[in-house]
């Protein structure tokens, strides 16, 4: 089975968990503890970042890496078109994603965090302590470390996020509103890449995540709950119905919830 070393709020790792449900591969999550996991990680593969997959004796780091291993290995429901056109625009719109939707997601998700000490520990992992929950309740640059996103930010920085996000949205709108996908006729990796990516702007309706229900649908205040933008948010919810395997302990999904991490 594939295992996948993650955290459970990374949105490439959720990049990678969508296109894992896609393909219909089984796989078990690894959650990886920020600090001491990593250094296990940096020894397995020479750095440091999550989604890494382990398949067989085969390890892959980079949410597009693993992307394009998985193709190859797994070519049933191929991710990247054959057709020249097509295949440079998925892979286009893929690296667009990684590179705006990724990052300033990030940045704009601690300005909420940031701002409601609610949200800040509504969003720590479901086995999170009450006593730690309590600890960051009123610390966001460490919590956001602790959920894997690095450092705090100015508000300059998250404004300026927010506002490239917002011109995000609409192109995506725009893009999709005669069209059931991005490229083509048929689904590809850039629509999983942007689907999957977005998580942190709007969670996912559905128990997808290990995190509490009361996160379900909730995200950037002046984003996820624009109606402009709720025709993108739709469609992700589409995909999300289609693809998208349901968390540990629901009633129609497989494998273990996350663990520590381990390192042959």
């Amino acid at each position: 089975m594939i295992e996948l070393y993650q955290f459970e709020l990374s949105q490439y790792s959720e990049k990678v968990r969508l296109i894992l449900d896609y393909k219909g591969l089984d796989y078990r999550k690894i959650e990886v503890t920020p600090g001491i996991g990593q250094v296990d990680l940096f020894r397995m593969t020479g750095q440091r970042k999550v989604p890494v997959i382990k398949d067989g004796s085969n390890i892959v780091a980079d949410s597009t890496e693993i992307a394009k291993y998985l193709d190859r290995q797994y070519p049933d429901r191929p991710l990247i078109p054959t057709d020249p056109k097509q295949r440079g625009m998925c892979l286009l719109i893929e690296e667009w994603a990684d590179e705006s939707i990724g990052i300033k997601s990030r940045k704009a998700l601690f300005g909420a965090l940031s701002q409601d000490q609610n949200f800040r520990k509504a969003l720590l992992p479901t086995t999170t302590p009450d006593l730690i929950k309590g600890i960051f309740e009123v610390v966001p640059n460490d919590i956001l470390k602790i959920l894997g996103f690095g450092v705090g930010y100015s508000p300059d920085v998250v404004k300026s996020a927010e506002n490239d996000l917002q011109q995000d949205l609409e192109a995506l709108c725009l893009l999709l509103a005669d069209s059931p996908y991005l490229v083509g006729d048929r689904i590809t990796l850039a629509d999983l890449s942007v689907a999957g990516l977005s998580m942190l702007i709007k969670f996912p309706d559905g128990p997808y995540l290990n995190l509490p229900a009361s996160v379900r649908g909730k995200g950037i205040p002046g984003l996820a709950d624009n109606l402009a933008y709720q025709p993108f948010f739709a469609w992700r919810d589409r995909l999300y119905s289609q693809f998208r395997k349901l968390t540990p302990g629901s009633s129609t999904t497989t494998g273990s919830a996350p663990t520590a991490i381990s390192i042959d």
